[in-house]
């Protein structure tokens, strides 16, 4: 059963992408839809027996490989926390699968598309359920690739495949601070496997390695070094400027890689690595700054950002921001709650933006909408819904999992965990105001759109708004339902050992023990949030352009990103592009090629042109040329004679 799981969607991708054009584009839907469905149902299966039945285990499917001391086998560790993510990560693939046969209705390869969104669920599974580092790290490389398919995958588009290169290759940058983190445990532990790395932890507690003449703390060092790889494959500050570009990929893309799964694998990683990171403090502070600095940068960004798909995008890195500070407190149950929590209303906020997008035309731009909450009615109650889960409202999934953390954050009674709660607290007002933004941008006022557009508004059709419908059902209660055994009295006996936390470091007990005031900031923040974009866009129209006019540099610094694209295109793209344009023209071209191929070709066109004036046609030029050759001949000989 487990290994149906994690197969079934790549036995879809391979029908789908190698049969496609002979089956055809119905039939490629309905097997990779119905293979994900049945995936879908066999986890919910899972997830009773094992999260809920305490049934963990390891299936050992073959040894992968062996060399020296490194023997890595092919294994399917299912644990509480992988049961969580295979819920997470089917439900919301199944649902849009289902979803991109309205969506892509129109478009000209289908089977593709499902064969992508298939192969990077397997990629994903196969992430989840991996036992040791290496297996791990071969599902974090295929969902890259899968993502960098489906990113790129209307490659007609300019700004598709440059996306596409640009989430390639800052994931790369990620992902090699991974691999030297991967290197660094074998090193240390002298193996890769899970439940060996964490019986070894504790003894590398105080360990140094050497490096560049510095002693280094060798456990921190490669906590460090495998959580760069969690910064690049969950956007986290400084490696984030990936994910708002991958919105060029179709919304289903969005929805599935950059807002449910792909992108929380970073959470997930650091989470399955608590045993590690437990033992190295500083790591986990550095953790917690990180996480803090994105949730505030990312909702920042989004008050200024037009294109609904953006300022969803830049919602999730706010969000993945919240995660990772609970991880950093140790409050690992909380970031997986609200991981999991997040998946629901973040798919329905991305699935509704595109039903919205199906709706107008294709247009993304909230300037050039308004007027059609009458016209597409549905949407715009899920729109709803995912939005008041988003901005943490009473009672809906996400005021359950993100004031867990606020509150976990506060409880846990540090610098770095007040510093990480005031940003928190900061972030939940900007992300209610963003989201009611939104909404009203999109919904309310004056049509904004031309007559030809607001003509064709239309709900989007059933196969598109029943999977909304199950999201947001997700969106609603996924938080009341998942309260007690992912943060409440009986936490512990769910998750059991797939998540280790030190004595004395629960925070998650010491949440529930907060001042009252605590509780309620977070939902006092919200209702600021929710006001005040009330406020801006429906009672004071034109607001936001004169607040935009009178702090104008302030504008134009959020509205470009906190310039981290300029500053790096700056630091790095400039001086490469300059580095290989020497080298190119003044190494390859002047040098090797000069002295190389356009040298010899040169030099050979020389002599053939110096040797082609001595065909004169003349018979005394020829007469004179073969005197001086006797002559030279006769004069070798007598002095070869004389020698």
């Amino acid at each position: 059963m487990f290994a149906a799981i994690v197969f079934l969607p790549l036995l879809g991708a391979i029908i789908a992408g190698f049969f496609g054009r002979i089956i055809g584009d119905r039939a490629a839907q309905l097997v990779t839809c119905a293979l994900m469905l049945v995936s879908m149902a066999l986890s919910i299966v899972v997830f009773i027996d094992v999260a809920l039945g305490g049934n963990a285990r390891t299936v050992e499917l073959f040894t992968w490989f062996q060399s020296g001391a490194m023997d890595v086998s092919w294994a399917l560790r299912v644990d509480t926390l992988t049961a969580v993510m295979l819920i997470v990560v089917t439900v919301v693939s199944s649902m849009v699968h289902v979803y991109s046969i309205g969506y892509m209705s129109h478009d000209h390869s289908i089977p593709r598309f499902m064969a992508y969104l298939s192969l990077f669920t397997f990629f994903m599974l196969m992430l989840v359920t991996a036992d040791n580092l290496v297996q791990m790290f071969f599902g974090w490389e295929g969902v890259g690739l899968a993502s960098y398919l489906l990113i790129g995958f209307w490659y007609h588009k300019d700004s598709a495949n440059d996306a596409s290169i640009k989430a390639f290759l800052v994931n790369r940058v990620g992902d090699f601070g991974f691999m030297l983190g991967i290197f660094g445990c074998f090193l240390l532990f002298d193996t890769v496997v899970f439940d060996e790395l964490f019986q070894a932890a504790p003894g590398a507690v105080g360990q140094k390695i050497d490096f560049l003449g510095m002693q280094l703390d060798a456990l921190t060092t490669v906590c460090l070094l495998l959580f760069v790889g969690a910064m690049g494959k969950s956007a986290q500050f400084i490696l984030h400027t990936w994910l708002p570009d991958a919105m060029e990929g179709p919304t289903p893309v969005s929805a599935l890689i950059h807002a449910a799964t792909m992108v929380t694998a970073g959470v997930f990683m650091v989470s399955r690595l608590s045993p590690m990171f437990e033992y190295a403090p500083m790591a986990l502070e550095v953790v917690t700054f990180l996480g803090a600095i994105t949730a505030i940068f990312a909702a920042t960004v989004g008050l200024t950002q037009t294109d609904i798909k953006r300022v969803i995008a830049y919602s999730t890195c706010s969000q993945l921001g919240y995660m990772f500070f609970a991880i950093g407190v140790s409050a690992y149950s909380a970031a997986i709650f609200h991981l999991m929590t997040h998946a629901f209303f973040k798919a329905l906020l991305f699935l509704g933006a595109g039903s919205v997008i199906h709706a107008m035309s294709n247009e993304q731009d909230m300037r050039k909408m308004g007027g059609i909450w009458k016209l597409i009615p549905l949407t715009y109650g899920l729109m709803w819904i995912g939005s008041l889960a988003l901005a943490g409202v009473p009672f809906f999934a996400g005021f359950y999992s993100k004031d867990m953390i606020l509150e976990s954050a506060f409880a846990a009674g540090t610098p770095i965990g007040h510093f990480a709660f005031w940003l928190g607290i900061a972030a939940a007002v900007l992300t209610a105001f963003y989201s009611w933004r939104l909404l009203l941008l999109t919904f309310h006022g004056k049509p904004r759109a031309d007559h030809h557009t607001m003509e064709h508004v239309h709900e989007s059709p059933k196969v598109m708004t029943i999977p909304l419908i199950v999201l947001a059902i997700g969106a609603i209660f996924a938080g009341f339902v998942g309260y007690e055994s992912f943060v409440g009295d009986g936490r512990e006996a769910f998750w059991g050992a797939s998540i280790f936390v030190m004595e004395g470091r629960d925070v998650i007990e010491a949440a529930h023990h907060v001042p009252l005031w605590v509780k309620l900031l977070p939902i006092l923040a919200g209702v600021v949030g929710i006001g005040g974009a009330y406020y801006v866009y429906m009672l004071r129209p034109g607001t936001a352009e004169a607040i935009a006019n009178q702090w104008r540099p302030l504008y134009l610094f959020l509205l470009n990103k906190w310039y981290i694209d300029e500053l790096y295109d700056f630091l790095f793209v400039r001086p490469v592009r300059w580095i290989g344009r020497v080298l190119w023209k003044q190494g390859d071209g002047r040098i090797i090629d000069g002295f190389g191929p356009d040298g010899v070709a040169l030099t050979t066109r020389l002599l053939a042109q110096r040797t082609a004036l001595l065909q004169s046609g003349y018979l005394y030029h020829y007469a004179f040329a073969m005197l001086i050759g006797v002559v030279v001949l006769v004069t070798w000989y007598v002095f070869s004679r004389m020698a």
